[in-house]
């Protein structure tokens, strides 16, 4: 094992994946010389040269729309938006091309690419800078996405997205990318649609994704100590969603809490509330909770965007109510 930052690990699956597969090259604004906006792209122009890390001028949908060219004809581009939030520009070539157009040539017409993009709050960055906007794609059929919640998950998930046949959503969340963590030496994929069990335990699930995973082990800590044992599944792929470890969860410990960045109405949270509500209803010993942000943009104040997003003690007051 070796340790690497979350931004090191991304930039490490990219780098052995272009040595391998002369079609991968990856395009977005500022992603060559300046090394991406966070760093991920780091050195790798230096390394593969300008025709396979491409910058890109100012316009999501002529990134979006190039890499969906691009996959459609025999590469498998990574392309890089600045932030999630501005994925809305280039939503059609989202919605309506790199999702549908497998379906509508009956499968003559595969779109392997991957869409990096870094989402969430907590850096003082704003309303249009700050957003997680995951449901926007969830509901997408033809689109896989990923979130991942650490260096060694980032890296598996990342190479699996690239040799992945689909359009790949790839959400990072910029707070995780200087956090630390064990990453194997050797090559290795993590398969989309397998969920992670964190934490083992017996009184209560949280299903939690990305920078919230952080907050669920922080509380399922401090809750060891009151002797009240937590389960932490990250779901680490969205779609598709590994329901099967959360519903054996939920029949194990008896109670549901979701924890997600996201604002609550319409989230993926949501979802998962649905799906265990759906499949897994006679399991519940307690309804199911969601803790999720407010209703409401993302205050650049530092301190209101504290207050807007969930902390680590808001879940444990919603583990200590469903208990």
């Amino acid at each position: 094992m070796k340790n690497l930052t979350y931004a090191e690990a991304l930039r490490e699956a990219m780098a052995e994946e272009m040595e391998k597969d002369s079609s991968v090259f990856i395009m977005g604004e500022d992603v060559g010389v300046f090394g991406g906006c966070f760093g991920v792209t780091g050195d790798l122009v230096q390394r593969f040269g300008e025709d396979r890390v491409r910058d890109t001028p100012i316009t999501e949908t002529a990134i979006v729309g190039g890499a969906v060219g691009a996959a459609m004809t025999g590469s498998r581009p990574i392309a890089e938006l600045m932030f999630a939030s501005f994925m809305g520009v280039a939503m059609d070539e989202v919605f309506n091309q790199a999702a549908k157009m497998c379906y509508m040539t009956g499968g003559q017409a595969k779109v392997p690419m991957v869409l990096r993009t870094p989402v969430g709050g907590g850096i003082g960055a704003a309303a249009q800078h700050s957003v997680c906007n995951e449901s926007w794609v969830v509901g997408i059929p033809g689109l896989k996405v990923v979130l991942p919640s650490t260096p060694a998950d980032a890296k598996g998930l990342l190479k699996s997205a690239i040799r992945d046949d689909n359009p790949v959503i790839f959400f990072e969340h910029k707070v995780l990318y200087e956090t630390k963590g064990e990453v194997p030496e050797e090559d290795y994929t993590i398969p989309l649609g397998k969920a992670d069990i964190k934490r083992e335990g017996d009184d209560a699930t949280i299903i939690a994704t990305g920078m919230f995973v952080r907050k669920a082990l922080e509380a399922a800590d401090q809750l060891a100590k009151e002797g009240i044992e937590l389960e932490v599944i990250d779901p680490r792929s969205l779609v598709p969603l590994d329901k099967e470890t959360i519903l054996a969860s939920v029949d194990k410990t008896g109670r549901a809490i979701i924890a997600t960045e996201e604002t609550k109405r319409g989230s993926f949270a949501s979802e998962v509330a649905a799906v265990i509500s759906e499949e897994g209803l006679y399991s519940l010993e307690a309804p199911i909770l969601r803790v999720c942000s407010e209703d409401t943009p993302v205050p650049f104040s530092t301190v209101l965007e504290q207050a807007y997003l969930p902390s680590t003690e808001d879940i444990i007051t919603a583990v200590k109510s469903s208990l």
